[in-house]
């Protein structure tokens, strides 16, 4: 089996590829892509694989996005927070899919169901057209709020209250607009699936801004952004050349 996965954070790219082929050895990666762009370039100018192990929300926007511009004849397993609605656009159209954080377990399941249904001749591949337009039927439930532990116990957070998202040594804080911030126990990879993106943007690995904290955006070099928060982040918020026309247009909405 040749596998082609689709996935934004290169972790995670590694992660999933570890895991496929320590349950089959024997498979190939074909490479990988984190964005529709890169994807659709990839798929015209290579032989399709066998299996296309697929992140829903890009860093250019979603994954059907490539099933418009591609005709894509490779068997699609879904990775994906979305919530249950969403999940059973995939089991009626049968299309496997896996929540993040994949689990060996799960992902062995995948695996399995794959492979049944390919060793079926007259099995027919799901139609990814009807699929999109069941989801977007679908009413998507982002995150509203975070439990975040303090010594006495807990407390609860509204995610609009949160200015910013840092990472920093693998440990995520939320900064609120009334100068406090929380340690909690989501990495940036899992809150930017979950957060609204109309509110939230992924500006780099450490931060995840909201929309409304954003005071000025200034050029920097090489066609980077620098972007200046209230209340102001003790790091550089710096946003990519190849992110940001995507930063602009978010901003412009």
């Amino acid at each position: 089996m040749r596998i082609f996965i689709i996935e934004d954070e290169i972790p995670s790219q590694r992660m999933l590829a570890d895991l496929i082929l320590k349950l089959r050895p024997g498979w190939e990666i074909a490479g990988f892509a984190g964005s529709v762009a890169d994807t659709v370039e990839w798929l015209k100018n290579n032989d399709q694989p066998d299996v296309i192990f697929s992140d829903i929300q890009l860093t250019d926007g979603t994954c059907f996005e490539i099933f418009e511009q591609v005709n894509v004849l490779s068997s699609v397993i879904f990775t994906t927070a979305y919530d249950e609605y969403a999940i059973q656009a995939f089991r009626v159209n049968s299309v496997d899919y896996l929540l993040k954080p994949i689990s060996e377990k799960d992902l062995l399941r995948a695996i399995e169901k794959l492979e049944a249904v390919t060793s079926d001749k007259q099995m027919e591949m799901p139609d990814m057209k009807l699929l999109m337009d069941t989801m977007l039927k679908g009413k998507m439930t982002w995150r509203s709020r975070i439990l975040v532990s303090v010594p006495d116990g807990f407390i609860k957070i509204n995610v609009e209250d949160v200015a910013f998202f840092q990472s920093s040594q693998k440990v995520t804080t939320a900064f609120t607009f009334d100068r406090k911030n929380y340690v909690i126990d989501f990495t940036l990879d899992k809150l930017h699936e979950q957060l609204d993106p109309d509110m939230f943007f992924r500006a780099n690995r450490q931060f995840i801004l909201n929309i409304n904290s954003i005071t000025k955006v200034e050029n920097w070099f090489n066609g980077k952004l620098i972007v200046k928060t209230q209340p102001m982040s003790e790091e550089k918020i710096i946003v990519s050349r190849d992110r940001a026309r995507q930063f602009k247009e978010w901003i412009d909405k």
